[in-house]
């Protein structure tokens, strides 16, 4: 390995037809509102922007119930492909959305957490271990939690997420499994 580190294999060919996919954002905050969200605002600005729907965009405290209950309702309402969240993903006692969505998931997506530490610790070093960011599937819908800090988001959405929300990608992406997930 050089020492330029890891080189990430695929990529997007653009002569492929793209599938846009309908991507809620919920942003976890006891101190943010709607007018200081900017990692919110952020996600809505490169969702639509790769071509993708918001289907829809919430902000909730950091409290397990309300997470769960946003989440679930986008799930239960078959409008939403993925659901990205940003914020409370790190240590602190009021941090919860890892313990509010872990226990939905349908399947844990054990790499995306793997993957999101390389890409972080390039950027923040070794304070990439204060993040439980993490991923899994909920009735057939893809969820994504990642820190609330700006950089976390943008390296979430663009070094991981857009990559695997994009149907050009290969050698294979998310969208191309969306409709066998819940295949029994």
């Amino acid at each position: 390995m050089s020492d330029a580190g890891l080189k990430p294999g695929g990529g997007i060919k653009p002569e492929l037809p793209f599938t846009p996919v309908r991507v809620a954002v919920l942003t976890v905050s006891d101190t943010r509102d709607a007018a200081s969200d900017t990692s919110g605002q952020i996600l809505v600005e490169r969702i639509q922007a790769a071509g993708h729907t918001l289907a829809d965009r919430a902000l909730v405290r950091d409290d397990v119930e309300r997470i769960r209950t946003q989440v679930r309702a986008w799930v239960d309402s078959g409008t939403v492909d993925a659901v990205v969240t940003t914020g409370g993903t790190g240590l602190t006692g009021r941090d919860v959305t890892v313990e509010a969505l872990e226990p939905l998931f349908d399947k844990k997506i054990d790499g995306f957490s793997v993957v999101f530490h390389l890409v972080s610790y390039a950027s923040v070093g070794l304070s990439t271990l204060q993040s439980r960011a993490t991923a899994g599937l909920v009735g057939g819908v893809f969820v994504f939690c990642l820190p609330g800090s700006n950089g976390a988001v943008k390296d979430g959405w663009d070094k991981l997420i857009s990559a695997q929300l994009d149907s050009r990608h290969k050698p294979c992406n998310m969208v191309e499994l969306m409709p066998r997930l819940l295949e029994q």
